[in-house]
């Protein structure tokens, strides 16, 4: 299921869609079906202004809100007739939403908002700033990336850059121009994965990661590869669980992701 999630994510590219002022609306009512911004509008939102979030965000195994704040909402699987029936005055979705849905919203006189993957805090901001605008809560905004600001700009270890894999899902690989990227070398980490020209969504075997092997493992799922045996066997290697829902979103997430690396790199040390 993760791994379905991070390709619907990967899909979205970094674009976002101009957001104009909706007309005498301060306070339009939403539905959102991107569990990024599910997370961010569930805090700028106003009591009863978000009708309804993703069902990826009501799963623990793709959302990346707290399970309590996302128990707040109702979700939508996200076809026309569902996200119709609610009345919202906007749609928050991807950019690679269906053009078919796209237009059936449109149709029925629903405004259309897109957001896509954030790759840097520059990103994340513009994006929290965006939906803040949508919701008509500008200073909620602020708030947000004011404590995204404060939690990347924190002192970064004074020790040397520790070399480490995160293997996702599948082997697969984060790449350099990556929000996780971004923030493993805030919280004291180098990319081993990008110091071998292992792009976003590249194959790591295990074969691989023997002959070169990180100081640290950072694995993101399950899979029987992702604890293999063998890996106990690497001297000096270490390991850490990494909850594979900090990896994607921007928010809300940026704080909590970062405070985990942060850990993770003390306990390295």
């Amino acid at each position: 299921m993760k791994a379905a999630l991070a390709a619907l994510l990967l899909l979205g590219g970094c674009a976002a869609s101009p957001s104009a002022p909706l007309a005498d609306i301060a306070r339009p009512t939403i539905v959102s079906l991107n569990p990024c911004a599910d997370a961010v509008l569930a805090e700028v939102a106003a009591p009863g202004q978000l009708l309804a979030i993703s069902h990826w965000s009501k799963d623990p195994e793709t959302s990346s809100m707290e399970p309590a704040a996302a128990a707040r909402f109702d979700a939508t699987g996200g076809t026309a007739e569902e996200v119709i029936a609610l009345g919202p005055d906007v749609v928050v979705g991807d950019t690679f939403m269906a053009p078919t849905l796209r237009d059936a919203l449109e149709r029925a006189g629903i405004r259309v908002e897109t957001v896509g993957i954030v790759a840097d805090l520059p990103a994340a901001e513009a994006q929290v700033r965006q939906l803040a605008g949508v919701a008509g809560d500008e200073a909620r905004g602020e708030a947000m990336v004011r404590r995204m600001d404060r939690a990347w700009n924190a002192p970064p270890p004074a020790d040397a850059p520790l070399d480490v894999l995160v293997w996702q899902d599948g082997g697969i690989v984060p790449g350099e121009e990556t929000l996780i990227a971004a923030m493993l070398t805030r919280t004291g980490f180098r990319l081993h994965s990008a110091a071998r020209g292992l792009g976003q969504g590249a194959y790591l075997p295990l074969e691989e990661v023997l002959a070169d092997p990180p100081a640290l493992v950072l694995t993101t799922g399950d899979e029987r590869m992702l604890t293999h045996p063998v890996l106990g066997q690497v001297p000096g290697l270490a390991y850490a669980q990494l909850d594979g829902n900090l990896l994607y979103c921007g928010g809300p997430t940026i704080p909590r992701a970062l405070a985990r690396l942060r850990e993770i790199r003390r306990e390295a040390a």
